[in-house]
């Protein structure tokens, strides 16, 4: 598999960890997303919606983040990231959904006003993060009350759900999400998902660097 892609995005992020999870073979074939490469030829033919990331696995070109999670887990045949079980796949399935939807459109919110805009000159608009919180706190809540009952999303072990449900919180702390009142979120995210080496071999810090200054 090559899987196109910049390492410093969210759906990136999302991608190459949930690879490593499974032990999937893959070819990163980097596009640079602030270069805006992922407009151009090339690219742009692979996936004409302009964004990463993309996935070619002989002659089958994929996009879509979650959708290509899937694709892999199912070729390697990895159950544990992906079960085949019919209940727990739709769980799954569920939750990847909601996260594409509703849970990485609120968090994105963040991302951009506190580390996009500082980043390009420009200065976070708090009228907008404002509309977003009550937003962010009630899709936060219903995540948290899940993880309430369990370790991991869907169950004992953890999967591509998981994994993508804390992608859109990689960097949580520069994003400034107001995650406090979520303790089992909170819990599950520093504890749980930041010790997995599969995480820990794909971060991406403040300055949107892969490489830690301090």
């Amino acid at each position: 598999m090559k899987i196109h892609a910049d390492p410093i995005t969210v759906n990136c992020k999302k991608v190459l960890a949930g690879l490593q999870l499974m032990g999937a073979p893959y070819e990163l074939v980097h596009v640079d997303y602030f270069k805006g490469e992922q407009k151009l030829e090339p690219f742009i033919s692979l996936n004409p919606n302009a964004s990463l990331p993309a996935m070619v696995d002989g002659d089958l070109e994929l996009w879509e983040s979650n959708a290509i999670l899937q694709y892999a887990a199912d070729k390697i045949g990895h159950a544990s990231s992906y079960p085949r079980e019919l209940k727990t796949r739709a769980d799954i399935n569920r939750w990847l959904l909601w996260e594409s939807s509703s849970w990485f459109p609120s968090c994105y919110v963040f991302l951009v006003e506190n580390c996009v805009k500082p980043l390009l000159g420009g200065a976070p608009d708090p009228e907008v993060l404002a509309a977003q919180e009550a937003q962010f706190h009630k899709l936060a809540g219903i995540l948290d009350k899940r993880l309430a009952s369990s370790r991991w999303v869907c169950g004992d072990q953890v999967t591509i759900a998981d994994i993508a449900l804390a992608a859109p919180l990689h960097l949580h702390g520069w994003q400034k999400l107001p995650l406090g009142p979520h303790k089992n979120l909170t819990r599950w995210l520093l504890q749980d998902i930041e010790a997995l080496p599969c995480w820990q071999n794909t971060m991406v810090y403040e300055g949107f660097t892969t490489q830690k200054t301090n």
